[in-house]
């Protein structure tokens, strides 16, 4: 199995992936499509082991890790990976793949379950199909707007889970490509541009999942480490580690009242994994919570290449 660690809020996974938790605002269920919004901050990640004698015995057991999260707010995961040796990654929310929509199991091709990262840098929320996501949102368990209640009928697993792969030997590199070697080699494969709470189905944001181009026999099942992300409200946060939790960050009134930027991906040549109809006609997850719609001017929508979202 690859070791797993946590540094500067960042899930660090074999010897090249890394994953952060970027806090964002939550996007308007209004019926309307938006862009990508910005990151607005890591997210706190903490092990379960380092709070033992708080947290729930089933968390230490599993070396689960958690993080806060305020239901007014949203969270996009941020993929980094080596372009000359990639990984390929699930994520599930609740025990359900956010990108096939059926319960966490292997790697399937014919249903895509999983990305691959660096061609895919981000994941905003539940695959939509038709270039779209629904926004990864927290709402408390119990009420049936979990993604898990409404694809299976229960909520049992919650949080989310992200299991990572490694290639099998001989498919790429064991370390980067000199200049030399990549002009020697044009054809080289390149990669392209407890009450705790559950993630339900948010706002609908313009993002494509990208097809794996390297196929699911390029990744090898027995080199891969799965972690578990238990989300927390601010209450269970301070409960569980006797620290204030992080300060929430603007509304989405505030948001548009000091003209932050809203970003677009120009990723119209990458392709998009479908969904099945059941993700695509999930429920929102909208409450007492939920923030009015956002008029978005067009020319405050940028363009983003792919390493370059904030």
């Amino acid at each position: 199995m690859l070791p797993v660690s946590v540094e500067n809020d960042e899930v660090l996974v074999g010897e090249r992936f890394s994953l952060a938790f970027q806090r964002t605002l939550r996007i308007p269920e209004d019926g309307r499509t938006y862009p990508l919004p910005p990151g607005l901050g890591r997210l706190p990640v903490l092990r379960a082991a380092d709070f033992a004698q708080a947290v729930p015995t089933a968390w230490v057991e599993r070396d689960d890790l958690f993080l806060p999260l305020y239901q007014r707010e949203a969270l996009w995961l941020a993929f980094d990976g080596a372009w000359w040796k990639p990984n390929a990654v699930q994520v599930a929310v609740g025990g359900i793949d956010a990108i096939s929509g059926r319960a966490l199991e292997g790697l399937s091709g014919e249903n895509q379950n999983y990305v691959v990262c660096p061609n895919q840098l981000w994941l905003d929320g539940v695959n939509a199909g038709e270039g779209f996501v629904r926004q990864f949102v927290a709402v408390p368990l119990g009420e049936s707007r979990t993604v898990e209640a409404q694809v299976r009928g229960r909520e049992q697993v919650g949080g989310i889970q992200v299991r990572v792969f490694e290639p099998k030997p001989g498919r790429f590199p064991d370390k980067p490509p000199t200049r030399e070697q990549l002009e020697l080699e044009p054809d080289a494969v390149l990669a392209p541009h407890a009450p705790e709470l559950g993630i339900g189905a948010g706002g609908k944001i313009r993002q494509r999942i990208v097809p794996d181009p390297y196929g699911t026999d390029t990744w090898d099942p027995d080199q891969s480490a799965a972690v578990s992300i238990q989300i927390v409200n601010s209450a269970q946060y301070r409960e569980l580690t006797g620290r204030p939790p992080p300060p929430t960050p603007i509304s989405a009134t505030t948001y548009t009242e000091y003209g932050l930027p809203w970003f677009e991906l120009y990723d119209e040549q990458a392709g998009d994994v479908q969904a099945p109809e059941f993700l695509a006609t999930l429920e929102g997850a909208i409450g007492d919570d939920a923030e009015a719609g956002v008029e978005i001017d067009p020319g405050d929508i940028k363009p983003l290449e792919r390493r370059k979202r904030k």
